[in-house]
């Protein structure tokens, strides 16, 4: 288990030929920016350079290393390069001028959800990993992933094979029954991975401004190695790699130039930090919390739905003021009062400009009649949209004409 400071060429080329199970490279993008960030505390501020005199000038530097790369690997070794779309394109022919386009094995797409970013065009939510081999006898280790939710049962259960037109058909015994397929192990993993970008309050984060995911590596080397196999990685930076193969039981090597980067990497095997999502292993649907019928009422007056917050499910559109309109519905079992007093608190947070409370327990009629007291206080206590609470709603609207605040259909709960 080695960390070296220094030019990743230079120390490469130290390195014993055909000694290494599997490189990773999150090599510099050729994104031209000088790349900075800090950690949650502000104790200090890290930062990265990628910024070259030429395209020419990135892409032989570029050329050296994969040569590097590809010498140091077994016959049995695979190579994972991390870019992004500034470079892409480029980097693929140069993996294919090393390696040979004949040890292209995949082109893997890990896809994210990002903030929103105000700059014109496509919001970039994806970098791309090419992966190749040295040789056609690679390690390979097939991870399988759950069943789509839409696949049939008849799917999972039984046994296929291609007719004579090529077409796949239900496999059958001489007698016309169909046969039972063997066990399932699932659906084997494809080339998108839906893996989270780190947020910036997760406790995995640590500052630097190429950090990955040790879930993303972890995913990687799971692959390509097996225990006690010897990963490298050229630009090790916050050193997510090597953490991904000491948590997986493998041996590495890692190479940086900044000491600030080794110093972090060092900091990080010592106490490793792992932040587990609950969107891989639960699936993409444990983030909504709403019901079926909460989701179409938020939809029928054109409002956002908010997950994972204990005060507010969901925010108009438009503004009043200048100001959010939250929304919020009792839950089950919940008082009409602790329900308001919840939207009030998480209102305020947000600075919300008016509040809107759907009743679901229509029972109390008393604490209904109090709550519709709030009028004056911008906040609206409704269980259904009757010509009263419209007129409400315009008369609200007409103090500034730009923000409608009128549904475009009625609701009833």
């Amino acid at each position: 288990m080695t960390i070296l400071l220094g030019d990743c060429l230079s120390k490469m080329a130290g390195i014993e030929s055909a000694t290494i199970d599997l490189v990773y490279l999150d090599p510099p993008f050729f994104s031209q920016k000088n790349h900075r960030l800090k950690p949650r505390d502000n104790s200090k501020e890290y930062t990265y350079e990628d910024v070259w005199g030429s395209l020419e000038a990135y892409l032989s530097f570029m050329k050296e290393c994969l040569i590097q790369c590809r010498r140091v690997l077994k016959n049995t070794g695979s190579i994972f390069l991390h870019c992004d779309r500034s470079a892409s394109h480029h980097l693929r022919l140069l993996l294919d001028e090393t390696f040979g386009t004949d040890m292209f094995q995949s082109e893997i797409i890990w896809a994210y959800r990002r903030w929103s970013s105000k700059k014109k065009g496509l919001l970039n939510s994806h970098q791309t990993i090419f992966f190749y081999s040295k040789t056609k006898d690679f390690k390979f280790n097939t991870i399988y992933t759950d069943y789509s939710p839409t696949t049939n049962i008849d799917q999972i259960l039984q046994e296929r094979e291609r007719d004579i037109n090529g077409k796949s058909v239900y496999k059958r015994d001489e007698y016309g029954n169909i046969i039972i397929g063997k066990e399932k192990k699932g659906v084997p993993l494809s080339d998108v991975w839906y893996i989270p970008y780190l947020n910036p309050k997760a406790k995995e984060r640590v500052g630097y401004p190429t950090q990955k995911p040790v879930l993303l590596l972890e995913q990687i080397i799971r692959i390509a190695s097996d225990e006690n196999d010897l990963i490298l990685d050229p630009f090790c930076g916050s050193g997510t790699t090597l953490i991904a193969a000491k948590l997986l039981n493998r041996r590495f090597i890692g190479i940086d130039n900044s000491v600030e980067a080794v110093n972090l990497t060092k900091h990080r095997l010592y106490n490793p930090i792992i932040s587990r999502s609950a969107y891989i292993e639960k699936g993409a649907d444990s983030y909504i919390e709403k019901s079926s019928m909460e989701l179409e009422i938020l939809k029928s007056i054109n409002a956002i739905p908010v997950q994972r917050n204990s005060g507010i499910d969901g925010f108009l559109k438009k503004l009043y003021h200048g100001k959010p309109i939250s929304i919020r519905f009792q839950k089950e079992h919940e008082p009409l009062q602790e329900a308001k007093n919840r939207l009030i608190t998480a209102s305020k947070a947000k600075e919300c400009g008016l509040m809107i409370l759907f009743r679901t327990n229509l029972l109390d009629q008393s604490t209904f009649m109090s709550a519709q007291k709030e009028l004056d206080q911008n906040l609206l206590v409704i269980d259904s949209y009757d010509l009263i609470i419209r007129n409400w709603i315009k008369n609200k609207s007409k103090e500034h004409p730009n923000n409608r605040l009128c549904p475009r259909a009625a609701v009833k709960y």
